[in-house]
């Protein structure tokens, strides 16, 4: 049985708390344990708490989902750059699958909300990366 963690956003929570049922249920559907899930502002935050639940031993692997949605500057492409290389260096430096189940960047709210099965995936990558690499 894999055990992961689970990061959501708040940020656009309308979202990300669908996108979170999704993973859980995607969870269940493949046999795996969610031990933690963290709670953080946005998907900026979300390298910190990968990499403190990718420290723990009982964690397999990482799951991070949240929802980035246009503005009126280039921002959102930011953050979504700046949280991909982030979680990519969490994975390489820990060892630890950390998958991005992140919608966005250059999405509006609705585009967001038909994406929340982003969740699922975001799990579903993670059981088969720990498949994968055992």
């Amino acid at each position: 049985m894999t055990t992961l963690g689970l990061v959501v956003t708040e940020f656009n929570s309308s979202v990300t708390e669908q996108m979170a049922a999704a993973a859980r249920e995607a969870a269940d559907e493949r046999d795996a344990t969610i031990a933690e899930t963290l709670q953080i502002p946005g998907v900026y935050d979300s390298p910190l708490a990968a990499d403190r639940l990718a420290r723990r031993d009982d964690i397999d692997a990482v799951a991070v989902v949240g929802a980035i949605v246009t503005g009126d500057t280039d921002h959102d492409q930011v953050i979504a750059d700046a949280a991909a290389q982030s979680l990519t260096d969490v994975s390489l430096d820990r060892d630890v699958p950390v998958t991005f189940g992140v919608s966005g960047p250059g999405q509006s709210g609705a585009e967001a909300r038909e994406r929340v099965d982003k969740g699922a995936e975001a799990v579903n990558a993670a059981v088969d990366m720990v498949e994968t690499l055992v």
